[in-house]
């Protein structure tokens, strides 16, 4: 993530908007459904989805905040907010898995009775909403690790909804109060599996890692290949945001190297082959009187 430049269509902005107001509604029918069949469960969900809400409301504010152009402060613009914005929706991920665990194991301990129908019924509409707004970040996620928080936010609500349903189904013809909280942990095992890689990349780019996707080596060698050019240090790539990376070097070079005309295949090059949106290319001539200070 980071490595695949991928300009992202205005729509987006729509697409946030019309996820956050799926789920909202959501949350309202399961709050009603809750009180009106007095299920504490369902109620205790309602609030577990509202956090969803937040999730969404955070990846848009991010993405909202990275289409900014840069200002005198933020000379690189706000794109880094969806970093924090990814690695914030992994940890809500992960809090709301050990809600869910602790929930479950509480009830392995003491099952009890479940309104299967109307849990089921309203797991069934969970299914919808989730699973269409999840649909909505398909495409996105591949390419920016904030729309894949988004998208696996959505797709465990939906894969908890599906385990409810079959949990539901289960209980109502053999009676096992058990299995509801069963499948629950299982599933969260499987959410876990999918949260860490989420919060691993975030946490990589946060901290100014080499995005996923590209290799310092091949980078290296690349541009030691390039004609005039004798020595490569100082060699630096990091992410400005989850779709844009950068690159700064200093390249000692031959005296008769004309830098303008260098400098601009350089740039193109380096955005076609590696993705990298922002260059910085520092020339040498390898003066032993003025030796570089950062030679690494």
């Amino acid at each position: 993530m980071g490595g695949h430049h991928d300009h992202q269509p205005s729509t987006y902005g729509r697409i946030f908007a019309l996820g956050i107001a799926l789920n909202l509604g959501f949350v309202v029918a399961e709050w009603v459904a809750g009180m009106m069949a007095g299920s504490l469960a369902l109620l205790a969900d309602a609030g577990h989805n509202l956090s969803d809400v937040l999730g969404l409301v955070l990846a848009w504010t991010a993405y909202a905040l990275g289409r900014r152009k840069p200002c005198g402060i933020f000379t690189y613009g706000l794109g880094r907010t969806s970093i924090l914005a990814a690695l914030f929706n992994a940890l809500l991920l992960i809090a709301a898995i050990g809600a869910l665990g602790w929930e479950a194991v509480k009830r392995l301990a003491e099952p009890t009775p479940v309104a299967t129908g109307t849990v089921m019924a309203v797991a069934g509409l969970g299914i919808a909403v989730n699973t269409a707004t999840a649909l909505l970040f398909l495409k996105g996620r591949k390419t920016d690790l904030n729309l894949r928080g988004a998208f696996l936010h959505m797709a465990m609500d939906a894969l908890v909804s599906v385990g409810v349903v079959v949990a539901g189904f289960l209980v109502a013809r053999t009676g096992w109060n058990w299995l509801d909280p069963a499948v629950s942990l299982a599933i969260g095992v499987l959410i876990l599996a999918g949260t860490w890689g989420l919060l691993r990349d975030a946490l990589r780019l946060i901290l100014d890692g080499v995005p996923y996707g590209l290799e310092v080596s091949a980078l290296r060698t690349f541009l030691e290949a390039q004609p005039g050019v004798r020595e490569v240090h100082d060699l630096h790539v990091w992410a400005l945001s989850t779709t844009e990376n950068a690159l700064s070097a200093h390249l000692v070079v031959e005296p008769t190297l004309v830098p303008d005309p260098f400098l601009a295949r350089m740039t193109r090059e380096l955005h076609d082959r590696f993705d990298i949106d922002h260059a910085t290319l520092q020339l040498e001539h390898g003066d032993p009187e003025h030796p570089c200070t950062v030679k690494h």
